[in-house]
């Protein structure tokens, strides 16, 4: 009764002499229900089914945020909008940009009035009627007000405005609380974290903008799967219909798993990904790389340490040891001394385990 039922069944599976050949014949096989398949077609010189995730590449994403305490008065833009390089996203009311523009006009007039006081003394100390030491420190006060007008300028460009907006501040003397805040480049805004009404410190994140062509791929690939990679292979993406080029191979392994990051650049089908998404990338490896096979899960059975699949023979089934490359989700890839035109056990692979393990009969 605690034989598997193997024996009632009439359906003992015996080892050969290396415990590698299961003798089985085709109604024991329905019985236990093990379904074989053609070993799918190898895949020489590509690594497929690697986990990999969509990422923006840093240098196309910024964050705009706010340059001074403010109010936000409004929000022109929403998550998902696509905008253009200097187009607005938000009104903000800052009592502290009006005083950054008194500072500058202040320091404008300063520097003003230090270039006509320079000029003076030059022709007076020309002339000899002042010493060379006031003409020095009418000079050097001279360097000190172009200094600060210089440093008021910067402060007012981080805050949002643009040089034409500077020198109409000079010419016009108007004063403005009111701070836009344009986009940087032609993209999309991916966040936005703020709304009308909301009083703000300084440096707050409040929109966050990319431009989502190209995108990259971070790819973690086993170290051993990685020896025959190079940079410039081609990245493939086959369920969105991507294509790029692998772009670096880390030096390092992660801790957690030992997998080797790799990353790539998507430049053709990059409309088809989203930025966070996970998929399956194939990477096309040098020609002396080991033939792969993508195989169910369902056909590898583990025994200790060793990974192995059951080929179908004459006489039942014989077990073979195997190398997974990648374990995902459905599939796993394997390299192994196959010939290519095998038939795997697909299900009932843990039956086959049992007689090879000496489990089930005697």
């Amino acid at each position: 009764m605690q034989k598997f039922h193997l024996f009632l069944l009439g359906l003992v599976l015996t080892t050969a002499s290396q415990a590698e050949e299961l003798t089985l014949s085709a109604n024991q096989s329905k019985t236990l229900g093990i379904v074989t398949a053609p070993l799918p077609s190898k895949q020489q010189g590509e690594l497929a089914g690697m986990p990999a995730q969509v990422v923006i590449p840093g240098n196309q994403l910024f964050t705009i945020s706010t340059p001074l305490s403010a109010m936000v008065e409004q929000t022109l833009v929403g998550v998902g909008d696509a905008v253009k390089k200097g187009q607005p996203l938000a009104t903000l009311q800052s009592p502290a940009l009006a005083e950054a523009q008194r500072g500058l006009l202040q320091s404008s007039t300063q520097a003003q009035l230090s270039k006509e006081n320079l000029a003076r003394d030059e022709q007076l100390w020309k002339d000899g009627i002042i010493s060379e030491s006031r003409y020095r420190a009418t000079q050097s006060q001279y360097r000190e007000t172009n200094a600060a007008l210089a440093e008021r300028k910067q402060m007012l460009r981080l805050s949002g405005m643009s040089d034409t907006d500077i020198a109409r501040l000079q010419s016009d003397n108007v004063l403005s609380s009111q701070l836009t805040l344009k986009s940087p480049i032609d993209g999309i805004v991916l966040e936005k974290t703020v709304s009308a009404g909301q009083r703000l410190d300084a440096a707050i994140p409040l929109f966050k903008v990319a431009r989502l062509e190209p995108l990259a791929l971070e790819i973690q690939a086993p170290l051993a799967s990685t020896q025959e990679l190079k940079v410039g292979a081609s990245v493939a993406v086959p369920a969105h219909n991507a294509k790029g080029k692998l772009t670096a191979i880390g030096r390092s392994l992660s801790g957690g798993n030992q997998t080797i990051l790799l990353r790539a650049m998507i430049q053709d089908g990059a409309s088809n990904l989203r930025p966070g998404q996970f998929v399956e990338a194939t990477i096309s490896t040098s020609g002396t790389a080991l033939d792969h096979w993508n195989i169910p899960n369902s056909a590898l059975a583990r025994i200790g340490s060793k990974v192995m699949i059951f080929i179908e023979t004459p006489k039942g089934y014989r077990s073979e040891e195997v190398t997974v490359l990648h374990e995902g989700a459905d599939n796993s890839v394997i390299t192994s001394k196959l010939k290519g035109n095998e038939k795997i056990a697909v299900k009932g692979v843990s039956a086959l385990k049992a007689s090879l393990m000496g489990i089930g009969g005697e």
